[in-house]
């Protein structure tokens, strides 16, 4: 690790510039002990289409936002504690390369580094800091993942009754426990999800079911048995905006529309030592 770099003027230097380009819409960074190891552009797979994303790597959150002018101003900035984080490789699509999960128990999504050197790079980054943060808690790593929305051009049908055929006037809908794409007559349930929402969150009708029989069981078990001493966790607020990301539905990026992402000899992510 690079815990050397905690204290130095370099690396408040470097944070206080990512803190610059947020501006008063991001949440402040600097806090003692913290390094930013990394940066870089990776591409998000967003509800409507992939599209380019800020990505700061520290030595115990991750960081993200759009772009709006890059290396000068971001907005729409997300956090995520490490100890949440857990990942996954994927194949490539027609539309993605070099492509990985990022899961937490709040939101899972799939990004793609232009090249297969810099995906290497981001994951052998991520799973050290993690592996150093748990080991330093002596949590064990987490189990429990939010499931990555469907995007909405993966299919023209509700993935749950297969009858349903989406148009201008049928919108679609995702179910928060499951991911799929569903219409409104799938998903008129809502059920209280903490680890997700303090709110009831759309569900598709299956998913709905289950969950009432989770509860169930539950609740029965909690009656045979005298309630555990739960210690606190300290936590993290997860972003300064709506946990939703919002911004994955904005229509317009501020984005060269003929960058060759995955085509450009151009290295989009650096790591500091």
């Amino acid at each position: 690790m690079v815990d050397h770099l905690a204290n130095t003027e370099i690396n408040s230097q470097r944070i206080a510039a990512v803190e610059n380009c947020f501006g008063t819409s991001g949440q402040p960074l600097a806090v003692p002990g913290r390094v930013l190891l990394g940066e870089g552009i990776l591409t998000k797979e967003c509800r409507k289409k992939p599209k380019p994303r800020i990505f700061f790597l520290f030595n115990d959150i991750l960081v993200y936002g759009s772009i709006v002018i890059n290396k000068r101003k971001y907005n729409s900035q997300h956090i995520i504690p490490l100890e949440d984080v857990t990942l996954e490789t994927l194949p490539d699509t027609l539309q993605m390369k070099n492509r990985w999960m990022i899961k937490t128990s709040k939101k899972s999504f799939v990004v793609s580094a232009a090249s297969l050197t810099e995906r290497k790079e981001w994951i052998s980054h991520l799973e050290e800091c993690i592996r150093h943060l748990l080991t330093k808690t002596g949590r064990q790593p987490s189990t429990e993942h939010a499931a990555p929305w469907i995007p909405d051009k993966a299919t023209d049908i509700c993935m749950r009754c297969t009858q349903t055929k989406f148009s201008t006037l049928t919108r679609r809908h995702h179910c928060r426990k499951c991911g799929f794409v569903v219409c409104a007559d799938c998903s008129r349930q809502r059920f209280l999800m903490p680890r997700l929402s303090p709110k009831p969150l759309r569900v598709c009708n299956l998913c709905y079911r289950q969950l009432l029989a989770e509860k169930k069981k539950e609740v029965e078990a909690d009656c045979r048995q005298p309630e555990p001493i739960r210690s606190a966790i300290p936590g993290y607020e997860p972003s300064s905006g709506d946990d939703s990301d919002k911004s994955d539905d904005d229509k317009a990026d501020q984005w060269p529309a003929d960058t060759e992402f995955y085509t450009s000899e151009v290295s989009w992510s650096s790591f500091h030592s």
